[in-house]
């Protein structure tokens, strides 16, 4: 119901034959731009908030540009980006626009090498400035390098003071100008390694610089800069004489996948969106390994080889219910199976009466995971009409024959979403007002005053929508009760690695269980964990706890879920309320090869991670309860 943003998806495409060819195979020279394009719009679900995409032309003649870039902000971004390449070639005659070796010495974007990117902001930052890829230029070909990356690291202070040590001055204090920078410095002193080496070999002119092209080595690059990096990401880069890399964090956080053969390689965030615009199967695709690259040279050679060692795995379990696409095959899936596992728990919310349940999802995320419940649901009504008839079977009449076959799960489109809440209005009881609006609901889909409403949802994190929106819509039909399920376990604490949430006081369980002391008389609780967090982050170098876990340890699931129900039923509302969430066994069982819960479960892979999170509480502390 709550839109969370994500941060980011990356896609790359790799050439490995000349322009002609793939004009002479498949119509267009543009092949290679058509595949970003589709890699992009196939990903929109990662980032709306801009796009931008950059592309190097191999063997270009002194004085003529070799390494071009686009960006835009908006949700329309993917479409105005490719609009303005497009926009180069509209008064071209067709036959020069048909020729491959036109188009290859003379047009912008005609290239081998493609990146593209899709951002949701995670830090506020906003604005042209911000949307990748960054450039950094040079006048030596190697020397140029093109990032993107989907990433969020933890310690940006670290690396910037690693970079300005050595004299480096980054224009900004950002995760990806800094990264820009380090990765810039690297490749600049692999180029000149090269290049006294061929020097000493006795190479002259152009001779040393084709020379250093064929031989730079992007994993020593890498490995210098990776080391630093604690959080997740998939980072991607150009270089402007036609080398590519793309490296995943050790931990597996950020995901990344690769499809190659004999004409192209192709990278990006999401499995099923290379199939889709490859029309390749599953078992084609592979995922780039924990603390693994992808590696491209100029010669289009190519191979992955570790640069980290890998940690434990800590693959994000959100990317399975939240972000990534649900077309995906193991991701439909885990879903279902999400849906599933919460049968148990519904059925005693609604104390086993399926006669006078009806089922329902909001949004259109949860839906997948609402088949699976359904389906978990029907298996459960077979199993109670086989004891049914085997109990019976020597006295059944055709009354009560007909009573068993008439029972079945109750599905219903119960709510709609049918506006778009614009950001314009301001003023706060207009806003919400209009908030309350934004679903609406079907009429008459339930037996008012006699049926329970089961809704689905993928997660609940500010439980704002509900609040102020869901649940009174809900009440409008009249239900006996209203049960809102989240396939996902209760989001608690923030997230450091790309997704937008990070200020404590946004979690409608840490308000829950911050209102659940005070009721109790434990706020001491509160000050305990908030100066043992406040001496951690005065002793550097010392093992970090997550102090924030102290606040939710007195309370059961089910006594913080009460209360996120007392926070978020509006007054007036009539039929009674619960809130039902997957337990983290039920996530592992669903989602076996993502273990990666830290939101859930306070378990942050990285030590960043943990200092961030007991940051976040010290600054709630001393905002919230004024202590300096």
């Amino acid at each position: 119901m709550e839109v969370l943003k994500h941060e980011c998806g990356v896609a790359m495409v790799r050439l490995l034959k000349p322009l002609e060819y793939y004009h002479q195979k498949y119509g267009t020279w543009m092949y290679g731009l058509n595949k970003l394009y589709l890699l992009m719009e196939k990903q929109h679900n990662r980032g709306q908030e801009g796009a931008g995409l950059a592309c190097v032309k191999l063997e270009a003649a002194p004085g003529e540009e070799y390494m071009f870039r686009e960006r835009a902000l908006g949700t329309g971004a993917i479409t105005e980006i490719f609009a303005s390449v497009h926009e180069h070639y509209k008064e071209l005659p067709p036959g020069k626009l048909n020729d491959p070796l036109f188009a290859k010495t003379n047009l912008p974007f005609a290239g081998e090498l493609y990146m593209g990117h899709l951002r949701y902001s995670t830090t506020g930052k906003s604005g042209i400035s911000y949307i990748h890829p960054f450039l950094r230029r040079n006048n030596w070909r190697a020397k140029n390098l093109a990032l993107c990356g989907n990433f969020n690291l933890t310690n940006v202070q670290t690396i910037f003071d690693e970079i300005t040590a050595i004299g480096q001055h980054p224009r900004a204090y950002a995760d990806t100008f800094i990264i820009l920078e380090q990765v810039g410095h690297r490749l600049d002193r692999e180029v000149e390694r090269l290049y006294q080496r061929f020097e000493a070999e006795g190479l002259k002119g152009m001779e040393i610089t084709h020379a250093i092209e064929s031989n730079i080595d992007l994993s020593n690059v890498l490995k210098r800069c990776a080391p630093l990096w604690d959080g997740g990401f998939v980072i991607c880069g150009l270089t402007g004489s036609g080398e590519a890399f793309s490296v995943r964090d050790p931990w597996g956080i950020r995901p990344a996948y690769y499809y190659a053969d004999d004409e192209i390689v192709i990278l990006a965030s999401e499995r099923p969106v290379i199939q889709t615009a490859m029309n390749v199967q599953v078992e084609d695709v592979h995922e780039l390994n924990r603390g693994e690259a992808l590696l491209i040279n100029k010669e289009g050679e190519w191979h992955t080889q570790q640069i980290l060692e890998p940690k434990d795995n800590k693959a994000c379990s959100f990317e399975r219910i939240y972000f990534s696409r649900g077309s995906d095959k193991d991701i439909y899936r885990e879903r279902k199976r999400l849906g599933e596992n919460l049968v148990p728990t519904v059925l005693k919310a609604i104390e086993n009466d399926l006669n006078h349940t009806v089922f329902s999802f909001i949004p259109n995320t949860a839906e997948v995971a609402y088949f699976g419940l359904q389906e978990g649901m029907n298996e459960y009504l077979n199993q109670v009409k086989k004891e049914w008839i085997t109990d019976r079977s020597h006295l059944l009449q055709e009354e009560e024959l007909e009573q068993i076959l008439s029972m079945r799960v109750r599905c219903e489109k119960v709510a709609i979403k049918d506006i778009k809440l614009r950001t314009f209005i301001a003023e706060g009881n207009s806003r919400n007002d209009l908030a309350a609006h934004v679903y609406d609901i079907t009429y008459g889909s339930i037996e008012p005053d006699q049926d329970n409403l089961v809704v689905i949802d993928d997660s609940i994190v500010r439980g704002t929508t509900l609040r102020q929106s869901i649940i009174g819509i809900l009440d409008r039909l009249h239900p006996k009760k209203i049960v809102i399920v989240s396939s996902s376990p209760q989001v608690r604490y923030p997230d450091y690695y790309g997704i937008d949430m990070s200020r404590m006081n946004e979690f409608i369980a840490f308000k829950a269980a911050v209102a659940l002391l005070t009721d109790r008389k434990l706020e001491f609780i509160l000050l305990d964990a908030y100066k043992r967090a406040k001496l951690q982050q005065l002793q550097e170098g010392s093992s970090t706890v997550n102090y924030v876990k102290e606040i939710y340890a007195p309370f059961t699931d089910e006594e913080i879920a009460t209360k996120m129900v007392d926070l978020l039923t509006p007054k007036g509302t009539k039929a009674k309320v619960e809130i039902v969430f997957q337990t983290l066994e039920g996530l592992h069982t669903a989602c076996p090869n993502h273990p990666g819960d830290w939101y859930f479960s306070g378990d942050y892979p990285t030590p960043g991670g943990t200092r961030l999170v007991n940051e976040a509480f010290i600054h709630y502390m001393e905002e919230e309860y004024l202590i300096s």
